[in-house]
Formats: structure tokens, C-alpha cells, sequence
């Protein structure tokens, strides 16, 4: 219901900006551009759904041997005492605990590529898990959140722009990312207890939490002594390292167990194909929607409306300039990446402007596009409480981020002579 409502608000509000353009503005050639960009938007969809099918088939396969060689299930087992209070409706023991554990690893390392094929498998084991296929289920939804929240390790990709535009230390925002990324996932797994009145004040839990706590602390402290060009370095050696390790893991379990690993890849690499066809409408939908708010100038109508109102309840201008990026982030990756770029090009890398977006762009992950793609593939239609929750999520991102900036990269105040 929710995700209907603002689907559709995306082109009432693109139709109504385009009336504005032009009648006060004299664009006329608004109506056509706008069009143009649904349809240019459309064959971008299919060309990324096209594009996940190679991924999707390669690990897809990968996976499809380790669950056959047992690997997904050893997996399961080492995370069952937390799962099993996390997601209740999972069978204790049950394999897809295992490939939820490797997709939120992936995420973590920033390891895209093969996240999200992990994830849609997982999707797909919680699917059949799922009494009421057109109705996400409590497991699918906690899963979905966990990864629109987008706790990331090491922001490599934000590292590099930093380099490419200039930035002293380039590395500088791997901290606020790392602590405003915390923040985010676990206000989304808090808030999505809340609503399916999940129990964390248990032994168990808490442990888990401190222990991933003190995990993510450590990571931080080690990263946080080298310098920019041995962070870049260390992230690529150990992101390669444990993608290779898998494989590796998964073959000589196949080959103990005596697999037949070719043909368990092959037969995994099939559900490749299917999977990608699946996610297609579902992509176009949300992708095209986006494209016509943002060509109708209705993003720059919000955000104007947005600093006017900002500026009235007393948030400072620094933060405004960087919004852009936080309210794009939600609906479009390469959309909030340009507004970073966009923004360190204007206010210059090293600047409060800079560093800010910098934060936004890692705080959070691309929930319009996660929640099109999750759901679309086991032809999920009603969302439930998702959309709020990893929209609360990236709230809590959103404030973490601008708090930590103003703790670590304060604006310098004119001095005024």
C-alpha cells in the first residue's frame, strides 16, 4: 500500500511540476522531456536486469554447490542462535540462514556483485517459507531491511571519488560512514521488532549485539591507523580474499562429498535467467518513476521547499547544500552518487558540503531500487510495513550522519574582521 501510494505520488508530483514549468516558466518542451526520460529509463532497466543475469547465474551456481555440499548448512548452524530470535518463523537449523549470513557479509564488505544474487536466493528459501506468496512475510521483510539499511565496512567506491576530485585524505570518511551505517541498520532492526513484536532483551541477543558491536569497533580501530592509499589496498585484498575463499570452500566440500560440482553450478546458473526475467516489471516500475520526478524538475521543487522549511525550524544552511544526496539515495544509487560528485565539485571534497554527502551517499542503501528488486523476484505485491521501516532506517542514517559531520568535520566559521 505504501510503496503504491508513493509510486504514484512520483508522477502526480512529476505531472504537477511540469504544469509549473510551463505555465510560470514557459518550458514547453517539459511534457516531451519528461517522456522521453520514462522512456529512456525504461530500456536502462532492462539493460540492469539484462546485466544481473550473468552475475546472477555465476553465483547462483557458486551457491547451488555449497548448499549441495553442505556448506550453506554449516553456515546456518553458526548463526542459528541469533537468527532463530531474529526471524522466529524460520525452522531452526533451515539452510537459507546460511545464505542471508553471506549476503549481509558481502554487503558489508561492499561486495555488490555478488550481494545481490545471494540475497535474491535467500529471497527466493524465505518465499517458500512464505504461507501467503503475494504477502511479504515477517522474515522478508526484516531480511529486506537489514540490507537497505546498507551497513558497509569499507566505502571503497566513495574512497575513490574522494581521490579522483581531489580530497586531502581521501579516506577521512571511512569512520563517520562506518558509525552513521551502524546507526542506520540498527534502527532498522529495532523498529522492525517493534512492529513484529520480536523479543531482543534476551542473553542471546545481546551478546550477538555486543559481540558485533565490538567486531565493528575493532574493524575501525585497525582501519583507522592506516593511511589512505594502504586502506584502499588492505579493503581489496580482503574483499578478493574472502569472495575467492568461498568458492574455494564450497568446491573442496563438493569434491569431499564427492559432488557432481558442474552440474550442481549449471543447475543453480539456470534459476539465473529466471530470475532476472522475474525482476524486470518491477524494476521499470520504480526506475521510471523516479526518472520523470527528477526530468520534471520536481526534485529541485522539493528540495527548494525543502531548505525553505529547513531554514525556518533553525537546521543550518551547511546541511542543506548536501541533502540532495540523502534524499536521492533512497530512490536512485547513480542518482545520489552525481549529487555527491556534484556537491564536492561545487563546495570542494574537503569542505563541510563534501564531506557531508560523502557520509549520505554511505549511510544508507538504494531502498526503492532493494525493495523493487527483493520483492519483485518472488512476485511479492504487498509490502507491508517495509517501506516504513528501511525509510525510518535511512532517517536515523540520514540525522546520524549530519551529528557525526558536525563531530568530525566542523564548517569553519568566517572569522569576521
Amino acid at each position: 500500500m505504501v510503496l503504491n501510494v508513493i509510486w504514484l505520488l512520483f508522477f502526480f508530483g512529476a505531472f504537477i511540476a511540469c504544469v509549473v514549468q510551463c505555465v510560470v516558466f514557459g518550458n514547453t518542451g517539459i511534457f516531451n522531456d519528461t517522456i522521453q526520460a520514462a522512456f529512456t529509463m525504461s530500456k536502462t532497466a532492462f539493460e540492469i536486469a539484462l546485466g544481473l543475469t550473468g552475475i546472477l547465474s555465476l553465483w547462483l551456481g557458486i551457491l547451488k554447490v555449497g548448499e549441495k555440499a553442505g556448506a550453506i548448512q554449516i553456515l546456518a548452524k553458526l548463526i542459528d542462535p541469533l537468527f532463530c530470535r531474529l526471524f522466529p518463523s524460520i525452522p531452526k537449523g533451515h539452510p537459507v540462514k546460511g545464505t542471508m549470513l553471506m549476503n549481509l557479509s558481502a554487503n558489508m564488505l561492499g561486495l555488490d556483485n555478488a550481494a545481490t544474487p545471494m540475497g535474491l536466493k535467500a529471497m527466493k528459501e524465505l518465499q517458500e517459507l512464505n504461507p501467503n506468496k503475494e504477502v511479504a512475510s515477517d522474515a522478508q521483510i526484516l531480511f529486506l531491511v537489514l540490507n537497505a539499511s546498507g551497513l558497509t565496512l569499507i566505502p571503497v567506491s566513495i574512497m575513490t571519488y574522494r581521490a579522483q576530485l581531489g580530497a586531502a585524505n581521501p579516506a577521512d570518511i571511512f569512520l563517520p560512514i562506518l558509525l552513521a551505517t551502524f546507526f542506520s541498520t540498527l534502527a532498522g532492526i529495532l523498529i522492525t521488532s517493534f512492529f513484529q513484536k520480536i523479543v531482543l532483551k534476551n542473553p542471546v541477543t545481546i551478546a550477538w549485539f555486543f559481540g558485533l558491536t565490538v567486531a565493528v569497533m575493532g574493524t575501525l580501530f585497525y582501519f583507522s591507523r592506516l593511511s589512505a592509499e594502504q586502506l584502499g589496498v588492505n579493503s581489496i585484498f580482503v574483499s578478493g580474499l574472502a569472495l575467492f575463499s568461498i568458492i574455494i570452500v564450497f568446491f573442496s566440500l563438493a569434491v569431499y562429498k564427492k559432488i557432481r560440482a558442474y552440474e550442481a553450478f549449471v543447475e543453480g546458473a539456470k534459476d539465473g535467467f529466471q530470475t532476472a526475467v522475474m525482476v524486470i516489471p518491477y524494476l521499470v516500475a520504480i526506475l521510471v518513476g523516479v526518472a520523470v520526478f527528477r526530468a520534471s524538475g520536481a526534485m529541485d521543487l522539493l528540495m527548494s521547499g525543502l531548505s525553505s522549511l529547513l531554514s525556518l525550524v533553525g537546521v543550518p544552511n551547511d546541511v542543506v547544500p548536501a541533502l540532495p544526496t540523502a534524499i536521492m539515495k533512497p530512490l536512485s544509487g547513480s542518482g545520489a552518487r552525481g549529487m555527491m560528485i556534484d556537491a564536492m565539485t561545487t563546495y570542494g571534497p574537503d569542505s563541510f558540503v563534501g564531506h557531508l554527502s560523502c557520509i549520505f551517499q554511505g549511510a544508507t542503501d538504494t531502498t526503492f531500487y532493494i525493495i523493487a528488486v527483493y520483492f519483485g523476484s518472488v512476485g511479492i505485491r504487498k509490502t507491508r510495513h517495509s517501506v516504513v521501516c528501511a525509510l525510518f532506517a535511512d532517517l536515523v542514517g540520514i540525522v546520524a550522519a549530519i551529528i557525526i559531520a558536525y563531530i568530525f568535520f566542523p564548517p569553519i566559521i568566517p572569522t569576521v574582521v
